[in-house]
């Protein structure tokens, strides 16, 4: 069987470093941090009390103040990107057959401040569960909405694994449109954990970050002194695209996707595998998916989250998968500014790495101040500033919770 070619024709986001494509790129390229004290909660009895929130962030924009209360804030930012992705791609719906598009949607929690708030106003407010908790909590239910708003009618269902999930989803989109089942699939993801249960459980984890006294270089991927990850929130929206079908109806295009990869570690519930096993396998696959040497890589939009275990494992990974090429390649993780979006992480990471691909800019990982010896620094990590470098082929890693590891990669559209 002959695949189609599967391409980009629309982008949006809603992220801590900007409420559109324009301005979280321009973000990224100075080398912008999203962190800053917590604003949705009183954070003051927490281990940690800042994240990477979404500012200046107004629903209204985007749908009727009835709509709100009924969605949880990670629907309201799935809803707000799409709606910017879709307006981007400029697709006539009265004139398309929304048979043929569908929404394939990534969420690693979902409604996670639903489900908190409606168990503490069940003890302490009234005797009852609101009608509106189950499909505002749903991990589906965001996808669900962006079909049900635009009449897509395609393929539609949520991917759920964990900072993995809109990797997966868009996995799944490309399959989908590969093998003829859709013209158009929206996909991406969405994430809004930051607030009282999603601190409170990754503290008690000891996953994130404490660095209170300075937020803004608390995510310092690769550091000698990193001690967790920044929590972050947001989403982003990609409209993947038949090729045939895109270039019929004029459209613009951002990239081709060339091909996805999915592996498993097999190792433990929250703890990478050390020697980067399932990160190879999934960045192997990708590429043989993909049709793409390794030495034709140039840049690598790593998972560095800033945690102790996963900033070690994931470059012992590149290096045993690129070899010579790996220190000839960029890398660099842009978690150091947007903070960990979970479920949309890899959506927003896929968005960067289109637009690297497009302006021949890499973003840097900032917040570099100390080597640490297990992590092999003649890597081009591209520290604390961006670069120019053409860029023809870009991969996208994301890694999960369960030892879920999904790439995605990217060619630059000639």
């Amino acid at each position: 069987m002959e695949f189609k070619r599967v391409v980009i024709t629309g982008v949006g986001t809603i992220n801590p470093l900007g409420n559109s494509t324009q301005e979280y790129w321009e973000n990224l390229k100075k080398g912008v941090s999203g962190a800053g004290p917590i604003t949705h909660f009183d954070a003051s009895k927490h281990a940690t009390q800042f994240a990477c929130e979404v500012k200046d962030f107004d629903p209204l924009v985007y749908m009727e103040k009835k709509e709100i209360r009924k969605y949880d804030l990670y629907t309201q930012y799935a809803l707000a990107s799409s709606a910017q992705a879709i307006d981007d791609c400029q697709l006539d719906l009265e004139k398309t057959d929304l048979n043929r598009i569908g929404v394939i949607w990534g969420a690693g929690i979902g409604g996670l401040q639903t489900f908190h708030e409606e168990e503490r106003a069940y003890k302490e407010e009234r005797p009852r569960f609101s009608p509106f908790f189950i499909p505002k909590m749903i991990a589906n239910i965001a996808g669900g909405l962006i079909s049900i708003r635009y009449g897509f009618r395609g393929p539609n269902y949520t991917t759920v694994s964990a900072c993995a999930s809109s990797s997966h989803a868009m996995i799944d989109a490309l399959n989908m449109i590969r093998i003829g089942k859709a013209d158009i699939i929206v996909t991406g993801g969405s994430e809004a954990s930051v607030n009282e249960a999603g601190v409170a459980g990754f503290n008690s984890m000891r996953a994130i970050s404490t660095r209170n006294d300075d937020p803004k270089t608390a995510s310092r991927p690769f550091d000698k002194d990193r001690d967790g990850f920044v929590l972050g929130e947001g989403a982003a929206t990609l409209i993947f695209e038949e090729y045939e079908h895109a270039v019929a109806r004029g459209a613009k295009i951002y990239a081709e996707v060339a091909g996805g990869g999915m592996s498993a570690d097999a190792f433990h519930m929250t703890a990478p595998e050390p020697e980067g096993k399932g990160a190879c396998l999934v960045m192997q696959w990708a590429l043989e998916d993909a049709g793409v040497k390794p030495e034709e890589v140039d840049y690598i939009n790593v998972h560095g989250t800033s945690t102790p275990l996963g900033d070690v494992a994931e470059p012992k990974a590149i290096i045993k998968v690129f070899g010579e090429h790996a220190y000839k390649a960029s890398i660099s993780s842009t978690k150091s500014m947007t903070g960990h979006m979970l479920g949309a992480a890899g959506a927003a990471e896929t968005l960067a790495c289109i637009l690297a691909l497009q302006e021949g800019i890499i973003p840097p990982t900032i917040n570099h101040f100390t080597e640490d010896p297990e992590v092999d620094n003649k890597l081009d990590l591209t520290f604390n500033k961006a670069k120019q470098r053409k860029v023809n082929v870009a991969i996208s890693n994301t890694f999960g919770f369960g030892g879920h590891n999904a790439t995605l990669v990217l060619k630059k559209y000639e």
